[in-house]
């Protein structure tokens, strides 16, 4: 969450005085509009931190369309709607699955507003409202691993082989703890050349800074990343070959095709774009009358009054052990019945969402 914040106040790293550095990197100099979401991805691969780059104006497009996201059977649809009224089969391209899911799809557009539709011979037609934009720039993944130890290392290098080869994102980094040492641990680590590295200060700031909201965490490149093509075929690791006393066993992977990777880097800035980063509230358990909000500089963070920590998701659950509903006394003061504290918690983070979210 720390790493999330840092990149909607500063996205992108660096500055002009390492513009030489960059290389392809730095195109434009200067913060760049961006959606920042974290926990997205994949089926096989998640990131932590997700940072979409987007076009202004094409996003005020997108913004028409709602704030919930186009999910896959919508993207199916909502793209290649015609301009004039047209039988759907005709208008938009197979779908590779049966045509009664299309048409539930079409009426759930209906429902939103998205799609014009008639009935016309028996036949259901439909006609788009407006055309969806090509609002996406770039999309950049960053891990997170904030202690390099031994196991995390070993895990990180094998995830950065899979992002680079597979370049269904544009850029990927790593971000860990600044050390202060004069080689940072995480360049020492066997990690492909591909890969961007990130530093981040999480140390406290003076009074007057943490009062001013000022002690955001500050960040530092180490190395930069190269830019992957996202359009060309990616390759996906299944499996990897293992040494053993009888020899090296075989590598499995498949290759990705341009149109799936183009598919799901839609999906993904969709679901972005819904959810952004401020949503740790809906996988964890402000019902909870321990789970409370702590500032760090402007940045809300989760913290459990019974672990005396900042929880994880898996963490925060009706199964934790220190799990207390808040009684009832605390969802009654109002009518008719708006909640306690939790519901509280729930409101703020999406008021905050939603005053950062791009226009």
């Amino acid at each position: 969450m720390r790493t999330c914040r840092w990149a909607e106040r500063e996205w992108p790293p660096g500055d002009e005085d390492s513009a030489d550095d960059k290389g392809d990197t730095n195109d434009a100099l200067g913060t760049r509009p961006a959606i920042v979401a974290r926990q997205l991805g994949t089926k096989r691969r998640r990131w932590d931190t997700l940072v979409v780059e987007v076009d202004p104006e094409a996003l005020r497009q997108r913004a028409k369309f709602g704030r919930k996201r186009l999910d896959s059977n919508l993207l199916d649809v909502i793209p290649h709607a015609p301009a004039d009224w047209a039988y759907y089969r005709d208008a938009l391209p197979d779908p590779g699955y049966p045509w009664r899911y299309v048409r539930e799809t079409i009426h759930r557009a209906d429902d939103r507003g998205i799609l014009d539709t008639r009935k016309r011979a028996n036949r259901i037609e439909i006609r788009r409202k407006r055309a969806y934009p090509d609002w996406i720039e770039r999309i950049v993944a960053v891990e997170n691993k904030p202690d390099l130890d031994a196991s995390a290392a070993r895990d990180l290098a094998a995830q950065m082989e899979y992002d680079v080869a597979l370049s269904l994102a544009d850029e990927v980094w790593v971000a860990t703890r600044e050390t202060g040492e004069r080689v940072e641990p995480a360049m020492l680590e066997r990690l492909p050349v591909e890969a961007g590295i990130l530093t981040l200060d999480s140390e406290t700031r003076s009074a007057s800074e943490e009062r001013a909201g000022r002690n955001d965490p500050q960040a530092s490149v180490e190395w930069f990343p190269r830019s992957l093509d996202a359009e060309a075929p990616g390759t996906r690791i299944l499996e990897r070959g293992e040494e053993t006393k009888y020899g090296e066993s075989a590598a499995r992977f498949e290759y990705a095709d341009p149109e799936w990777k183009a598919d799901k880097r839609l999906e993904i800035a969709e679901r972005a774009y819904e959810k952004g980063w401020r949503a740790f509230a809906e996988t964890m358990r402000p019902d909870c009358r321990h789970f409370q909000l702590r500032r760090e500089g402007r940045t809300l963070l989760p913290w459990c009054g019974a672990k005396n920590c900042h929880q994880t998701s898996s963490e925060c659950s009706g199964s934790c052990g220190d799990f207390s509903p808040e009684p009832p006394q605390w969802r009654t003061k109002n009518w008719p019945i708006e909640g306690g504290p939790g519901k509280g918690i729930q409101k703020l983070l999406e008021t905050r969402r939603e005053r950062n979210r791009p226009e």
